[in-house]
């Protein structure tokens, strides 16, 4: 009973891959999948089970481990970082003066993708009937920016030289060149914030003497379900814990060529009375790519899975906001869902 038991929990639980195919593919937590299982879903349980793992974190990177939880949610999570997490992004472009060889579109599309270094926190979605006129903007729900750069020839250049970075002066147009103008009491409110391109070697246009540029640019509160310009990740994404099993000890010229069949660090050669003796020491660096399947003296000494509710987030910020940051605001978003949800739940089981 204890091995028909066990049988159950490996289903339920793994991931197997197999030469030709994947088994166990079911990864949800609603009821029924798993005959014989009593896997009514229970609230002490999953908070006893529960956990999220930090594993890195810098100001543009952040992996952490999500564990005890439904791949659906998982997915609403990173589909929430994607779409669904505001930011500041270029909206409207007023372009006063261009004679520089990039079309107006094609310029007005490249500024509204730079990223936009401002919290959205602090701003309101704008308005939809307000008008596009410039004279609209309010500094409650806009941020305005300036460009205005002209291309000239360098008195002091050498009269043999080729190089345009000695012949012009302002020949390549960088978003350092974007300079924030307060709107309002910006000023005051954001004088200690740094508001502006996240990255000042943006390479915008190029220009030559004579050739200039005369942009206004109005920032406004968005998410990435609208445009992708206002999505605050570069990357996010998870995988499934990868579990890598050895069913019998492999030596010798066998644990080197099992060895290979891994990711770098997955397989460590011990030295056991002077012979080679594989074992497994990170399952997670492994990429499951499945090649000791090939090897038919290797294949039925291995077995490969995944941990189904395990799941390894990898979370890479555009640089408007933190990924912690992001995180927590994606939880926001996730909760204030789940309170929609419930408040029609409630209103239709009044009516």
């Amino acid at each position: 009973m204890a091995t028909a038991r066990g049988n159950v929990d490996e289903i339920r639980n793994r991931v197997i891959l197999g030469e030709f195919g994947v088994r166990n593919v079911h990864t949800t937590d609603f009821p029924g999948n798993y005959p014989g299982y009593n896997d009514t879903w229970d609230m002490q349980t999953f908070q006893k089970n529960f956990r999220i793992d930090v594993v890195q974190l810098n100001d543009n990177f952040m992996e952490f481990d999500m564990v005890g939880i439904d791949a659906a949610i998982a997915n609403a999570f990173r589909r929430i970082l994607l779409a669904e997490v505001p930011t500041m992004a270029i909206e409207k472009v007023f372009i006063y003066n261009n004679t520089s060889i990039v079309q107006d579109e094609v310029l007005a599309q490249r500024l509204g993708l730079i990223p936009i270094k401002a919290d959205p926190c602090l701003f309101e979605y704008r308005s939809s009937d307000k008008d596009s006129a410039e004279e609209e903007e309010s500094e409650i729900d806009t941020i305005k920016l300036r460009l205005k750069i002209k291309c000239s020839r360098n008195p002091s250049a050498g009269k043999d030289s080729s190089d345009p970075k000695e012949l012009y002066l302002n020949h390549m147009v960088y978003s350092r060149d974007i300079k924030w103008v307060p709107i309002g009491n910006q000023a005051d409110v954001f004088a200690d914030g740094n508001i502006g391109p996240v990255h000042d070697d943006i390479l915008i246009a190029l220009l030559r003497p004579g050739q200039e540029l005369d942009i206004v640019m109005h920032c406004v509160k968005g998410i990435g379900k609208d445009h992708a310009k206002f999505s605050p990740v570069a990357t996010a994404s998870y995988r499934l814990l990868p579990e890598i099993t050895l069913l019998d000890t492999v030596r010798g010229e066998k644990a080197e060529r099992l060895k290979g069949c891994f990711s770098q660090g997955v397989i460590h050669l011990e030295d056991m009375n002077g012979e080679k003796v594989a074992k497994v020491v990170n399952s997670r660096l492994d990429t499951c790519s499945r090649e000791v399947l090939r090897h038919d003296d290797l294949k039925d000494l291995v077995k490969l899975g995944r941990v189904r509710d395990h799941f390894i987030f990898s979370v890479e910020s555009t640089g408007i906001l933190t990924p912690n940051l992001l995180v927590t605001e994606a939880i926001k978003v996730l909760m204030a869902k789940c309170r929609r949800f419930l408040s029609e739940l409630d209103s239709t089981d009044m009516e």
